[in-house]
């Protein structure tokens, strides 16, 4: 309220201008009196000014003010008094006072105390309303509203307010957009605009698009976002109640689906839906396969424990709860030197070769041929044939068996009961056979020779290449005989026998073949089984010097050392040229 007090004045004559006023307290009757001006007032000795002289209240257009404890007025408007004189008030009652009712400036009786200065009423515009709440029970127009009761006053209008209503908040329209919906819940139990019943912490969405206002007992949790759906997406969706989808389906709490664009090319989350994830398509070339674990049913269950063959050209979307096993895979194309070994799992027909294979069993798949394993078989490995050359050769060791054995000349592909085995060597026989006995004729130094050499694939057949004109003799320790190989020669050590259960190089007995039967015109050989000093070796040299033609040959059973001393075809050569060489049987 805009008021202005007049200067303070003293004696017994007050002036009071127009539209103001004062109260004056007779202390013979202790009544208090309204005194309105313009007039000059002559206060008497009894009396005494409690209040004013104070500017009327005015209310402009659209504006009001609250009084409380206002005067008690009869049918005609006017004040009533009591036998006294003092002015009858409605005490602790509110009078709300308009500018209608109100349009020339009105002082307070004795008693009314401004509750509210004049105000602008409030107005509710389009899209917009004003949440109400009755402090008092009441009629209004017809409908009775109880104490705390809430409703809205929807505009666009000017609110006239009520003693019996208090104003809340204003509240603003929610605009839904396309793809878009409001989620709101329940402070209580109403009937929403669409007639249905709510009860008190029930969520909903409302998909309308345009201006939204919520009720007095709704709340506005949030605005929910469309998700698109594509071509290579899809919604992993779970429910966390039991309710009715979009698509008028029933989902049971804790169930999980995909939404496709085949449904739907948006969605907007239900607010008993959780997005789980966003799926993209998995995409299979006349190339490729894959084995799902956890396969959907026709019903949209999962097979738990179940495995699913697919096989491209295809494109589809992994189901909740579906994994591919290892992932998209290549399909095996075998040429005719490849094989794939394969192990089964389960027992089933087997197509390729007519057969019914049993958990477990194993067998090699050879091509030319293009092979996708069916979910009752395990790739163990993937194998390929083994060139080997007429001089070439592998030890091969069967798993069932324990034996080894040496495949020589042709190629070869390992079973899916075979495997390479590795022949140990000593170090000494190792670098005798990674020497070149011609490079020796010219070089002796342990430096050089150790920077010729190269390592040895311990799985091939050990092979000795004889030079011309030279001889060496092998032992055969399971025969017990020895024999003469004449340069130039290849030799191989073949596997004669063996057994899986003793470990160690020297367990095993070879035989050493010839690939050639050719005879030298001269040669001679001296052979030692165990390995004598330097000076041993010398006298068996001078003896061989003095007898060319006469051989000597000591074998020794605790060492499995063969010394063979290659000497020169032309006996007229001096001794020094003989070539010493040991070999390890």
């Amino acid at each position: 309220m805009s008021s202005k007090n007049l200067p303070a004045q003293m004696g017994p004559i007050y002036r009071i201008p127009p539209y103001y006023y004062l109260h004056v307290l007779d202390q013979n009757t202790s009544v208090t009196r309204l005194e309105i001006g313009p007039k000059k007032f002559f206060k008497q000795d009894n009396e005494t000014i409690v209040f004013g002289p104070d500017q009327m209240i005015t209310l402009a257009p659209r504006h009001f003010c609250v009084v409380e404890n206002p005067v008690v007025k009869n049918e005609n408007g006017q004040a009533q008094f009591d036998k006294n004189g003092q002015v009858k008030l409605s005490y602790g009652s509110l009078d709300v006072r308009l500018e209608q009712d109100y349009k020339e400036p009105f002082p307070l009786y004795p008693g009314e105390v401004l509750n509210q200065a004049p105000k602008l009423l409030k107005y509710a515009g389009a899209n917009s309303a004003l949440r109400l709440k009755a402090v008092l029970d009441f009629d209004d127009n017809g409908e009775q509203r109880k104490a705390g009761d809430e409703w809205l006053f929807e505009g666009p209008g000017t609110y006239t307010p009520r003693k019996e209503v208090s104003v809340e908040e204003h509240i603003s329209a929610t605009v839904i957009g396309t793809n878009q919906a409001v989620k709101l819940t329940a402070k209580k139990e109403l009937i929403d605009r669409t007639g249905q019943r709510r009860v008190a912490g029930e969520s909903w969405l409302v998909k309308q698009v345009g201006a939204y206002v919520p009720l007095a007992y709704e709340m506005v949790v949030s605005t929910e976002n469309a998700y698109v759906v594509t071509d290579k997406q899809a919604l992993h969706l779970r429910a966390l109640k039991t309710f009715i989808d979009d698509f008028g389906q029933t989902r049971n709490n804790g169930d999980e689906w995909l939404v496709t664009k085949e449904q739907t090319e948006t969605h907007i989350l239900n607010v008993y839906e959780q997005l789980v994830a966003i799926i993209d398509m998995k995409t299979l070339n006349s190339r490729q396969y894959c084995v799902i674990l956890n396969p959907f049913s026709s019903d949209g269950k999962n097979q738990f424990g179940k495995r699913k063959l697919v096989v491209g050209e295809k494109s589809f979307f992994l189901q909740p709860n579906e994994k591919m096993e290892k992932g998209i895979q290549d399909v095996f194309i075998l040429c005719g030197d490849e094989g794939v070994v394969v192990k089964c799992i389960e027992s089933f027909q087997d197509e390729i070769d007519n057969v019914i294979r049993v958990p477990g069993e194993q067998w090699v798949v050879r091509g030319p041929r293009e092979y996708i394993p069916p979910v009752q078989v395990e790739v163990l490995q993937k194998r390929k044939s083994i060139p080997l050359d007429e001089n070439e050769g592998i030890y091969v060791r069967n798993l069932m068996t324990g034996r080894v054995r040496a495949v020589i000349g042709n190629p070869y592909m390992l079973t899916q009961d075979e495997e390479l085995w590795e022949k140990e060597l000593p170090v000494g026989i190792e670098e005798f056979l990674r020497r070149d006995s011609l490079f020796e004729k010219s070089t002796r130094t342990s430096a050089t020779s150790s920077s010729q050499t190269t390592k040895r694939d311990k799985s091939k057949v050990v092979t000795y290449r004889v030079p011309q004109n030279q001889a060496v003799q092998v032992y055969d320790y399971k025969a017990k005989t020895p024999r003469i190989i004449f340069g130039p020669d290849c030799l191989l050590s073949l596997i004669t026998s063996t057994n899986a259960g003793l470990s160690g190089s020297n367990t095993h007995c070879r035989r050493w073949v010839s690939k050639s039967s050719r005879t030298p015109r001269h040669g001679h050989l001296i052979s030692a089984a165990s390995q004598t000093t330097k000076a041993r070796l010398q006298d068996s040299l001078s003896c061989l010097a003095r007898s060319p033609r006469r051989m000597f040959s000591s074998r020794h059973c605790g060492q499995s050392l063969l010394l063979c001393m290659l000497i020169q075809t032309n006996p007229a050569r001096s001794p020094k040229k003989t070539n010493f060489r040991f070999l390890r049987q």
